[in-house]
């Protein structure tokens, strides 16, 4: 369905991710908004891999709205507010997603709109 490229030529990934994927001709482009780690009663987790897991679990959500799933994912962006937040995120990332994985980037920023958020996800996905 999709083709994971790795280009010999360059650096492999310095995690497990793709450098792209290439998505075939007629297939749909679901685009999803940032996701921040808050439930429909607007509860927030307290540590990154609860935040992370909340992020991909409201990511399924909207998917599932389009019948799509998370194995449909081709793209993430990631954004954690701490250097110490990497590990945890992508830890949450690699259970979440099987080989080949995702092409996928991951930022440190300053924050959120509000303080409470530690991570938030958006994702490209084709179905």
């Amino acid at each position: 369905m999709f083709r994971y490229l790795m280009p010999k030529t360059i650096k492999p990934p310095f995690a497990r991710y793709s450098h792209g994927v290439e998505v075939p001709a007629g297939k749909r482009l679901i685009l999803c908004a940032g996701q921040v780690a808050i439930t429909a009663d607007d509860q927030i987790p307290e540590g990154v891999e609860e935040q992370a897991e909340l992020c991909f679990k409201n990511i399924a959500a909207v998917l599932a709205e389009a019948g799509l799933g998370l194995n449909d994912v081709v793209r993430i962006n990631a954004y954690v507010t701490d250097r110490a937040y990497l590990k945890p995120y992508m830890a949450v990332r690699d259970r979440t997603f099987s080989d080949p994985a995702p092409a996928s980037t991951l930022m440190i920023v300053t924050g959120f709109a509000r303080p409470e958020f530690k991570v938030e996800v958006e994702v490209i996905a084709a179905g």
